[in-house]
């Protein structure tokens, strides 16, 4: 019998798959439209009766990924308004106290939903985990910067449902008092947005950041995107002129006025830092100690910038003159650089640059966050994943682990990316992790201190290697950065 469960705003009716009880398309918010759009999420509407909750919810309003990625990245689009819904797998609705997991899924703030086939909690659940998905807006509705709507409205809508969760996750068996929060790239870096705000207190206990760092900008900065997209539709930068505007038009205009890759630059999405839900930078914030009663798992992947370096080729137009520029914009000093070629004797030009991008933007700073947090009451985990996928010279690329963590190697959308031969006693070690930080606080390794040990996920056995590649590390921390 498919099992139903009450909610604060009406009976669900979910589907048993396995021995798993699946809710898909929960509203834990109103559709952001008409009077809801450009506004902070509201309250759905109760209904009567048992809602039918088998299949995923519309995804929030996106453009496509660009070729060649929308052949490495599947992303579903579910049509419909109601795009504020999560989902749900459980061991068991009438179980107590169990671990919860809310995903929340990357995409660069433009892309992505939680109907991606990898992102499938089964296993979760088959290992006593309530794992939670969450859908929020994207683009200009979630992170555009406007004079009269509050900024962030994506970052809302994720606290929005982490609240849900704290007020109904008992009723699929969860704890509302073990809640960990993990998500990749942007999503890691709205939950270190959720970790730096008043507004999560209370709403988790734990988080996972994978390959996504604390960051956020000025309201200027904000604004200058926002402007990008006003010009290509010829109307004032409103949040009013933007509602008044066909939605298809307003992604087509979007997708002109906002792109490049994360290690490429280009005018992009943000969470702003706007005095309210974001008081702070969140980098500057969770340094300074805030959220140091949060335990933390961090990590990276050794080869992040190969998704964006190599389907499009990318990787072989870099030549020595091209580096040397890319050097000076991004301030890095030629000793620096020295020490990652002798580090990779043969390497080109083009993967000279991505370790160094992918370094700078992501795992120096989330090394450096670790630092910071030694001396923090809730511990701090790091991890590295570096297996290489096969396919197309993606390597260990940004992306890769979550098939791992969700343990769903063999669906296509993971194989994509991955290969059908991806190694399950690597997805079997990290997934279980995962699991254990969630329930334990402890994924099975030793607390960042000062010999910096890492959980290293790679061709062997996964390993903790104390500081791996710390003369790089030097070499960053003697520029200052």
């Amino acid at each position: 019998m498919d099992p139903i469960v009450t909610t604060e705003y009406g009976r669900v009716r979910g589907r048993m798959e396995g021995a798993v009880a699946v809710f898909r398309g929960i509203p834990y918010a109103a559709p952001p439209v008409g009077p809801h759009r450009f506004r902070p999420p509201a309250a759905p509407a109760p209904w009567d009766g048992v809602r039918e909750a088998a299949v995923f919810g519309p995804t929030a309003p996106k453009n496509p990924y660009a070729p060649p990625l929308d052949q490495l990245l599947p992303d579903p689009e579910v049509a419909g308004d109601g795009c504020l819904n999560l989902n749900v797998w459980t061991p068991d609705p009438g179980a107590a106290g169990l671990p919860v997991m809310v995903w929340i899924h990357g995409g660069s703030l433009r892309y992505g939903s939680s109907a991606v086939e990898t992102y499938d909690g089964a296993a979760f659940a088959r290992d006593g985990v309530v794992l939670v998905s969450v859908n929020y807006r994207l683009g200009i509705e979630g992170f555009g910067m406007f004079p009269d709507a509050p900024a962030n409205l994506g970052l809302r809508d994720q606290l929005a449902a982490l609240a849900w969760v704290r007020r109904n996750v008992a009723a699929f068996g969860g704890d509302p008092d073990l809640v960990t929060v993990f998500g990749e790239s942007a999503g890691a870096f709205s939950i270190a947005g959720m970790l730096a705000s008043p507004y999560s207190a209370g709403l988790l206990r734990r988080a996972v950041l994978q390959s996504g760092v604390p960051s956020a900008v000025t309201p200027a900065k904000a604004r200058r995107t926002t402007r990008r997209v006003a010009a290509r539709l010829g109307v004032p930068a409103t949040a009013a002129a933007f509602a008044a505007v066909d939605r298809a038009r307003l992604l087509r205009a979007q997708g002109e006025a906002v792109g490049g890759s994360p290690l490429g630059g280009g005018a992009a999405f943000d969470l702003v830092v706007d005095g309210d839900v974001l008081p702070e930078d969140p980098a500057r914030a969770l340094s300074e100690g805030r959220a140091g009663d949060v335990e933390l798992l961090l990590g990276t992947n050794t080869e992040e910038y190969r998704l964006w370096f190599v389907p499009g080729g990318t990787i072989d137009r870099i030549t020595p003159l091209t580096l040397r520029l890319a050097l000076i914009r991004f301030g890095v000093r030629g000793r620096t650089a020295a020490v990652y070629r002798a580090n990779r004797p043969g390497a080109s030009p083009g993967e000279i640059l991505g370790a160094l991008a992918t370094d700078l933007l992501l795992r120096m700073p989330l090394v450096r966050l670790a630092d910071a947090r030694r001396a923090a009451p809730a511990a701090t985990y790091f991890y590295e994943f570096g297996w290489p996928s096969p396919v197309g010279g993606l390597g260990a690329c940004h992306g890769l682990e979550i098939g791992f963590v969700f343990d769903t190697l063999r669906v296509p959308a993971t194989v994509r990316l991955t290969g059908p031969d991806a190694p399950e006693r690597l997805a079997d070690a990290m997934h279980r992790a995962w699991v254990d930080f969630a329930a334990k606080g402890d994924p099975g390794w030793p607390a960042w201190d000062g010999s910096r040990p890492v959980m290293t996920y790679g061709s062997a056995e996964p390993a903790v290697v104390r500081a791996p590649r710390d003369d790089e590390r030097r070499a960053w921390e003697r520029r200052g950065r």
